[in-house]
């Protein structure tokens, strides 16, 4: 567990640079997860570590293998100083844990929602899971063990995880790509839906 962890936080400073500010938070019968915070120019990029720890199993598996299964870490990217954004941290932890509490596989196109704002005025209480692959490469581990994803989260309004439900989340990225919208703004209102 520690050598994963070691390697994936290894891969993040390589891709990242070096984190200015980390946290901890430890839920109840679950791994401690940390958020590590970078700063890009005027982007802040938040990113979990200790989600990669152990895979992720499917709920309905009778056994969970301790082993193989696949592995993730959360990457949310946003616009400095308009938001109270570092209030994100326990949220991305919670979200982070969720595998370990709630035996979900978290992968590109899931929704996931914390039930309140994702820091202090947000409009978003979910978040779109999107592809790994661009910002932080996926770290290879070795047989038998599935690579880490680092998977970025696209903040939802309550309005767009609506439509996703319906349409999809591919209908939905294109959406906001038709519409011009910057996925990084903390405050930014919900894309035109009709």
């Amino acid at each position: 567990m520690g050598e994963v962890l070691a390697l994936v936080e290894a891969r993040l400073r390589s891709a990242l640079g070096e984190p200015d500010a980390r946290a901890a938070v430890t839920f109840l019968g679950t791994d401690r997860i940390e958020v590590l915070r970078f700063i890009d120019g005027d982007v802040v990029r938040y990113a979990t570590l200790g989600m990669s720890a152990r895979p992720m199993n499917d709920p309905e598996d009778a056994l969970a293998d301790p082993v193989k299964g696949p592995r993730a870490e959360l990457v949310l990217s946003v616009r400095a100083g308009s938001a109270e954004t570092d209030k994100v941290l326990r949220p991305l932890a919670v979200l982070a844990s969720s595998p370990q509490v709630e035996g979900v596989v978290v992968a590109p196109g899931n929704s996931m929602d914390v039930g309140e704002p994702l820091w202090p005025g947000a409009p978003f209480t979910s978040v779109l899971v999107a592809e790994s692959g661009g910002l932080v490469e996926d770290l290879e581990l070795g047989g038998p063990m599935d690579p880490v994803r680092f998977l970025p989260l696209l903040p939802m309004t309550p309005n767009e995880a609506a439509w996703k439900r319906v349409h999809g989340a591919e209908k939905l990225q294109e959406r906001w790509l038709t519409q011009g919208t910057d996925l990084r703004d903390p405050l930014r209102s919900s894309v035109p839906l009709t």
